[in-house]
């Protein structure tokens, strides 16, 4: 009775154990490009100079960061982490380093992102040395232009950090600005610091610019991963229930004030604003990154299943205003790859002893809360 109880026992932990396995990411496997994908690759060399970071699964079913070449080649790991979720990086300036999410321990889904305390920051060289923990409880972390500083959220709030001076101040409060119980999400701040694109969850589902200036908000509709072209002038993000997959990437131009100059509303959706839709039949794109000299798009792109951190998505790159039929898929791999950043050029070397960040923005020049 005793050997069976025990068994029972071991059988239960053992299913409560694949559950909580199953809950994380697919390792995946290797899969082979069709010739028409290898002819795009074999066209890509050559084309194109610059990095690729991104958050996979196939080493890590937890998923670590990865790095490639930009034209794909050279496809390796950045962080080993085991015991922890990495995700959403994002290069310096200078392409040196990277900044990217982590939990503070084990699994934990793209979807309590706004669960702050689960989170960190951290960055990393290219080269994979000098893990760096710079912010406690956040998320979203991204550069401002002069790669001395970091927005990020918290929960409703978004913040800026000096890290040289490690002082922290406080941009905007989705729950002061609109409702209790408003996440902010993916904040991307304008390069000129004027405005903010915010992607909000919660007990509002809406993206817009946040004009620091005049404290007013201007409505890009729904959708979500919004972010700006370099110029400023223009934003970019996803829009969900329409596009060959389901989902499709807008442009989207603004005023001198950050006010969308085409009204969007409901499933109408002008034409000129439609940018990027795969053809073919995976065509369910996510995680759209446009490199700094606003020449080149990255993303995620999957055939079945939706969920970010699990789905089988592919990483692509799209030379800005060519056909659409010529993005290259750049990997090809059965796990789950999201997130994107490319960086063109030759990254700098950093000083082992420094941060290696060139001076830039000050947190007491930017607006928002003293």
């Amino acid at each position: 009775m005793k050997a069976n109880t025990a068994a029972i026992i071991v059988a239960i932990l053992t299913c409560n154990a694949a559950v909580i396995f199953g809950q994380e990411a697919p390792l995946g496997s290797m899969t082979t490009p069709n010739g028409d994908e290898r002819k795009a690759l074999e066209g890509l060399k050559g084309t194109i100079s610059g990095k690729i970071v991104w958050s996979s699964s196939r080493a890590n079913s937890k998923h670590d960061i990865w790095i490639m070449n930009a034209d794909g080649t050279d496809q390796k790991p950045l962080t080993n982490s085991p015991n922890n979720v990495d995700w959403f990086p994002r290069f310096t300036p200078d392409g040196s380093t990277v900044l990217f999410v982590r939990s503070k321990s084990g699994w934990a889904p793209e979807n309590d992102a706004e669960m702050f305390e689960k989170w960190d920051l951290w960055t990393v060289s290219i080269d994979g040395t000098g893990e760096k923990k710079v912010v406690s409880d956040a998320v979203w972390g991204t550069w401002r232009p002069g790669g001395d500083s970091i927005v990020f959220a918290r929960g409703s709030k978004v913040f800026i950090k000096s890290l040289a001076a490690n002082e922290e101040k406080e941009l905007f409060d989705a729950e002061k600005n609109f409702k209790k119980g408003t996440f902010a999400q993916q904040p991307e701040m304008s390069p000129d610091g004027r405005f903010l694109a915010i992607t909000l969850r919660g007990t509002m589902r809406q993206t817009g610019i946040w004009n620091f200036e005049k404290n007013e908000w201007y409505s890009t509709g729904g959708g979500c991963e919004m972010d700006w072209f370099p110029s400023g002038t223009k934003v970019y993000r996803m829009n969900e229930g329409q596009g060959n997959g389901g989902t499709e990437v807008l442009q989207i131009a603004l005023d001198k004030d950050g006010k969308p100059v085409s009204r969007i509303s409901g499933l109408s959706i002008p034409k000129e604003l439609r940018f990027m839709d795969l053809p073919g039949r995976r065509s369910h794109e996510y995680f759209p990154k446009i490199d700094p000299s606003g020449q080149w798009l990255v993303w995620g792109a999957t055939q079945y299943g939706h969920e970010h951190d699990i789905a089988d998505y592919e990483i692509y790159l799209w030379k800005i205003g060519s056909d659409k039929k010529s993005a290259v898929r750049l990997t090809f791999h059965t796990a789950n790859d999201r997130w994107p950043d490319i960086f063109i050029g030759t990254p700098r070397q950093q000083k082992k002893e420094t941060t290696g960040q060139p001076a830039g923005d000050s947190v007491s020049s930017v607006p928002g809360k003293q």
